[in-house]
């Protein structure tokens, strides 16, 4: 950087560094963060080295397949959107262990609102029966967070104390409330939020989601030039723009490809055909799923979760108590009321991942959301939030979720049982902290 004589700042030359490598250039020029390099690669490695597996087991590999890796993407949504708020709350220095017991009570609410009550009062298969279960849930998940919120930060119980009691307590009202039963079928139009064939967006509304990605991504990185050059911050190279811009439309693309890939299976072609009065022809008839409808629901989650912590005020104080409680209640920042919200957000998602768990389940059972909590904490961690606090990104989070969700499902294909499958997990968790830690002491 330079200052000309008016005192302004500007950018210095590009210099290259003595002794710098070819890739620590490159990643410093693109800005590329190298732990989101090294979760893409381990991503990599785990879909290749269980394809690879299943094909010399069982001769044919089942993991890099357009099936598989359509319902990896819904699988990955429910924890995904959870992910996103824990990053939140483990920045703030809290942990929430509650959040799959907080997703069992909100679908069990949500269940039994739209099998026994609303049809009483608006006829079964209204359309606003969804909109309203989905609210209730919604309010009951964000009540429950802004409980354990004030809990925490007005009465200064510890968040592992709290969570860890609200894991036994929601768990056993939602027991309760249904006396253990598995409420079911759901709504038939609040069904497509777990996905299917019908909660799909299909062939040509994936490609306009993808186009409308695409320009996004240009715009935003024409954005983020446009802001550098305003306030004088240094540019990235022309090429590592472009480059950026190539490399993301090429992996929606890439994306939109593949779920288009994944055509409906011919006894639903063949309902379908009938229900429309549609003649299937001699080759078959072809109907991609698409995008599925959770996917969606967690691509914008993501967006709007990594626009609250990066673009508001909110977001910036959530950083700056996780970096350091002291100085941020020094700096007049209210701490508890922040708090409360931080707990409440993470209570609005776990109800949002009710739905699309219990959606796609077709039902409210008293077991959904068992465990949950380890993957979300998990997934937070292995994409780099660190549990010192003050650290984290939403879209790590959302890979973390996917690393997690495709070690499960890779383990279920090769037939390992749920005790190795529990254990991978605690093994990775664990392994996943120390490295946390290891790259913090090598950063300071």
């Amino acid at each position: 950087m330079t200052t000309s004589s008016n005192g302004v700042i500007t950018p210095a030359k590009e210099q290259r560094r003595p002794n710098e490598s070819f890739v620590a250039r490159f990643l410093r020029q693109t800005e590329i963060d190298s732990r989101l390099l090294g979760m893409i690669g381990a991503l990599l490695l785990i879909w290749i080295g269980f394809h690879v597996y299943g094909a010399l087991a069982n001769g044919f590999g089942a993991f890099l397949t357009a099936r598989n890796l359509w319902n990896l993407t819904v699988q990955t949504a429910s924890i995904g959107v959870m992910a996103t708020g824990m990053v939140m709350v483990i920045v703030m220095r809290h942990i929430d262990l509650s959040v799959g017991s907080i997703l069992g009570f909100c679908a069990m609410i949500m269940g039994i609102t739209q099998v026994r009550i609303l049809p009483e009062y608006l006829g079964l298969g209204s359309p606003a029966i969804w909109v309203i279960t989905v609210f209730i849930g919604l309010l009951a998940g964000a009540a429950i967070g802004a409980l354990q919120g004030y809990l925490i930060a007005y009465l200064q119980i510890p968040a592992f104390i709290v969570t860890l009691g609200g894991l036994l307590v929601w768990r056993g009202s939602a027991y309760m409330v249904a006396r253990g039963e598995t409420i079911s079928p759901v709504d038939s139009t609040f069904a497509l939020i777990g996905g299917g064939p019908y909660g799909a967006i299909g062939a040509t509304g994936s490609w306009i989601v993808g186009i409308i990605a695409c320009i996004g991504i240009v715009i935003m990185l024409i954005s983020s030039r446009r802001q550098r050059q305003r306030f004088a911050f240094p540019q990235r190279p022309i090429w590592a723009e472009f480059l950026l811009a190539v490399v993301g439309c090429a992996l929606v693309i890439g994306f939109v490809l593949m779920v288009n890939s994944y055509p409906w299976p011919v006894g639903i072609v063949r309902q379908y055909a009938a229900a429309n009065n549609m003649t299937i022809p001699d080759g078959g008839l072809y109907i991609a799923h698409g995008f599925a409808i959770p996917v969606l629901i967690l691509i914008g989650v993501g967006i709007a979760m990594t626009f609250l912590a990066t673009r508001t005020r909110f977001g910036r104080y959530v950083f700056a108590i996780g970096g350091n409680p002291e100085a941020a209640e020094l700096a007049g920042i209210n701490t508890r009321w922040v708090t409360l919200k931080v707990f409440s957000l993470m209570g609005l998602l776990c109800g949002l991942s009710a739905a699309i768990s219990s959606a796609r389940l077709n039902s409210a059972t008293n077991s959904l959301g068992t465990l949950d909590e380890l993957y979300v904490i998990a997934s937070a961690v292995i994409g780099g939030t660190s549990l010192g606090g003050g650290i984290g990104t939403i879209y790590g989070a959302i890979l973390g979720a996917l690393v997690m969700q495709s070690l499960q499902t890779g383990m279920v294909l090769v037939g390992f049982d749920s005790a190795i499958q529990q254990m991978v997990v605690g093994a990775v968790l664990v392994v996943a902290v120390w490295l946390d830690t290891v790259y913090r002491q090598r950063t300071k």
